[in-house]
């Protein structure tokens, strides 16, 4: 399964992430879009727990749903106040309450490559959100993908006992809107020396604005916000990752 190798190096390799500047950003579309108290805050593709660990010292109780067991065990070993996890798949995930507010970050939606999983996936979100709720997610969009193209990267970083190298190598698909990053680990044990190989292929899917827009419509949710990743920028050819906030219907 992806994810359930790569989840022991995921920390490591993510340790540059601005998890903060994020979690501030995502805070400020919440206080933007929903003038309510929120009690709840799902997070679809919890991965290690990180974002759900900085959005609990804002003060929200969390719960975190993620399809790799090595991930959620990874969040557990956090011990986060206020915050819940457990294996989920985000297009068939059945909780036992609503929330006011749902998230899906770092394009956990580029990984739902089908019309029938993505339109799942939201209309779970619907059905999870209560009355007036926020939906808040971000995407590979379609016109940075085609225009600057995916292209091979190298990413090295390590600690004190190890030392990784991740090579990701892209494979577009015009025709089906995905592309296949082949991942590459090499992960050298500083001590002994010892070299080993990890590989997993991950398949994402780039949208436009107006796909994004139809699904949250079939899901009974409406666009309200679409910006580029942490500016207030217009999504253009040189925009990769798109944020968007959705809020369901009021009934």
């Amino acid at each position: 399964m992806v994810f359930d190798h790569y989840a022991h190096y995921y920390n490591l390799l993510y340790l540059d992430k601005d998890y903060s500047g994020e979690t501030a950003y995502v805070h400020s579309l919440i206080q933007r879009f929903y003038t309510k108290p929120v009690k709840g805050l799902l997070d679809i593709g919890c991965g290690t727990g990180t974002h759900a660990s900085y959005l609990a010292q804002k003060g929200y109780a969390i719960t975190g749903i993620d399809l790799s067991q090595e991930m959620i065990n990874s969040a557990l070993e956090k011990n986060i106040p206020q915050a819940h996890f457990q294996v989920a798949n985000a297009t068939d995930f059945k909780l036992s309450h609503s929330f006011e507010v749902i998230t899906s970050l770092f394009h956990v939606v580029s990984y739902l490559t089908t019309n029938d999983d993505l339109q799942n996936m939201f209309d779970q979100v619907s059905n999870h959100l209560m009355s007036g709720g926020l939906f808040i997610f971000d995407f590979w969009y379609a016109p940075a993908v085609l225009t600057e193209r995916p292209s091979v990267r190298i990413k090295r970083l390590e600690d004190a006992d190890i030392q990784v190298t991740r090579i990701g190598e892209p494979v577009l698909k015009v025709n089906e809107n995905t592309v296949d990053v082949h991942f590459e680990l090499l992960i050298e044990d500083k001590h002994t020396h010892q070299l080993t190989r990890v590989k997993e292929v991950h398949l994402m899917r780039y949208f436009s604005l107006p796909e994004i827009e139809k699904f949250l419509q079939c899901a009974g949710m409406k666009l309200v916000y679409s910006r580029e990743w942490m500016t207030e920028k217009e999504p253009s050819e040189a925009t990769w990752g798109v944020c968007c906030v959705a809020v369901k219907s009021e009934k």
